[in-house]
């Protein structure tokens, strides 16, 4: 594995790098997971078991895009030397995308917002790819999973600013048409309407827009390399000599093949998760915005402690006690139903006792939601991390690239056999249940994975 020189970079290059994070969580955390999915499954479409499956095939296909394109993309990185043209190109297409989400009115048809999800999904994994392969040079190797993680934790806190904004100030409750504070909503949004839901794409859009720009202005790019015809041709060349090279580094490709299968389990909870609660307890855009806000907390202290936990214990440790937790919290959450939790053992009581979350049901899964919380954060961060460990500075991206597509590659068989078992079964509980199954081969696998790749250590 050859290296360069390296030197990190100003502190304020590494803090402007990071924002990146808190720039594009807010799409996955306003509009996939807590307003706008729960809304495209409970209030567009005609029911939750049609807009489950719905949303289900919406992230398979933009899953089968990535993994297709990812790995090609991050190649032609190291081939053309500068990332952040390319950043710039898909959060173009990312803004409008998310821009037309506006348009997603009750009773329209639901192919303009499956296909706009479509599009910024993809749009903001390729930005991801660029941006995550500009780590190895801006880090040190002993502060990677530190600042991985405080990355992470700082997009989480994005998240809950645009999330806490939405319930105070845009969504109001349909009952009585007045947000978390009382007032009614800016700009006269109608709840009704879903105005509340389809005000988040427009949201994050501007949200991404003005908070990448740091990175744009103060973080250093690499240097370009070659033209970009030249860069095609020398760049899909080495996306064969990658894959024919990882063959010989076999704790590489091992774990990669775990995140492969881990990260379709953990991309399903967060894309489908909002959407299954959403269906099962009828929560309108006030109960999933407080439940997003809660989680999100957890997962900032989640980030936190995993920062200092990666740094002690190793990336691995952490990704191994993040994937049990989120084992065990995704049995809980689809072994709780009205009046009942895991799996029936547990009898709960049916009385409601007004307000939000008033059944004891709806309080044990959000009991369960908050291990989720504490886990996902972790578990992507420090893959990361364990990834910028294993590779050189002059490979990241290419590698960076296959990173993505070992998180992409099966992405459509997660939320394709969610979607597909909640149709057979007609029960989104049993279409769920598909998401242990990849935790625990991911968790199996990775267990036998050297730490970092690079190394003969399991």
């Amino acid at each position: 594995m050859s290296q360069i020189d390296f030197s990190p970079a100003p502190k304020k290059a590494i803090r402007a790098w990071m924002l990146f994070d808190w720039a594009a969580q807010p799409f996955f955390t306003v509009v996939i997971t807590f307003i706008f999915g729960p809304y495209f499954v409970s209030r567009l479409a005609t029911d939750p078991v049609e807009g489950q499956a719905a949303w289900g095939y919406t992230i398979t296909i933009a899953g089968v895009l990535i993994a297709v394109l990812a790995p090609v993309l991050g190649a032609l990185a190291d081939a053309t030397g500068p990332r952040k043209p390319w950043i710039a190109f898909f959060a173009g297409i990312k803004i409008i995308a998310l821009a037309l989400l506006w348009f997603a009115a009750p009773g329209s048809a639901l192919w303009l917002p499956m296909l706009c999800i479509i599009g910024a999904m993809v749009a903001a994994e390729f930005s991801i790819v660029f941006n995550d392969s500009m780590m190895p040079r801006l880090i040190r190797q002993e502060d990677i999973g530190r600042v991985s993680n405080l990355a992470w934790g700082l997009g989480y806190a994005g998240g809950l600013v645009v999330l806490f904004s939405v319930l105070l100030l845009l969504a109001g409750n349909p009952a009585t048409g007045k947000t978390l504070i009382g007032i009614a909503p800016l700009f006269g949004l109608d709840a009704a309407q879903g105005e509340d839901a389809r005000i988040t794409g427009p949201y994050a859009a501007l949200w991404y827009l003005l908070f990448i720009l740091p990175m744009f202005l103060l973080t250093p790019d690499s240097k370009k390399a070659a033209p970009l015809a030249a860069a095609v041709k020398r760049s899909m060349s080495e996306l064969k000599n990658t894959l024919r090279e990882l063959m010989q580094r076999p704790g590489l490709f091992r774990f990669l093949i775990a995140r492969m299968t881990y990260q379709d389990g953990v991309n399903g909870l967060l894309a489908l998760g909002g959407t299954f609660a959403a269906g099962m307890f009828g929560w309108q855009t006030i109960e999933m915005g407080i439940y997003g806000i809660l989680l999100l907390v957890v997962a900032i202290a989640g980030c936190a402690i995993a920062g200092k936990m990666d740094m002690q214990l190793g990336s691995k440790k952490v990704v191994v006690i993040g994937l049990c937790c989120l084992v065990i919290a995704t049995l809980g959450i689809i072994s709780t139903g009205p009046g009942y939790t895991l799996f029936g053992l547990m009898q709960l009581s049916q009385q409601d006792s007004g307000g939000l979350f008033a059944t004891a049901a709806e309080k044990a899964y959000i009991v369960f939601g908050l291990l989720i919380g504490l886990a996902f954060g972790p578990v992507q961060a420090s893959s990361r991390s364990f990834m910028a460990r294993s590779v050189s500075a002059d490979e990241a991206g290419r590698y960076f690239g296959v990173y993505a597509l070992s998180g992409r590659a099966t992405a459509f068989l997660a939320p394709m056999a969610v979607a597909s078992l909640t149709l057979y079964a007609d029960s989104a509980r049993i279409g769920m249940a598909a998401l242990v199954v990849f935790l625990i081969v991911g968790l199996i696998i990775l267990l036998n994975s050297p730490y970092p790749a690079r190394s003969s250590t399991v």
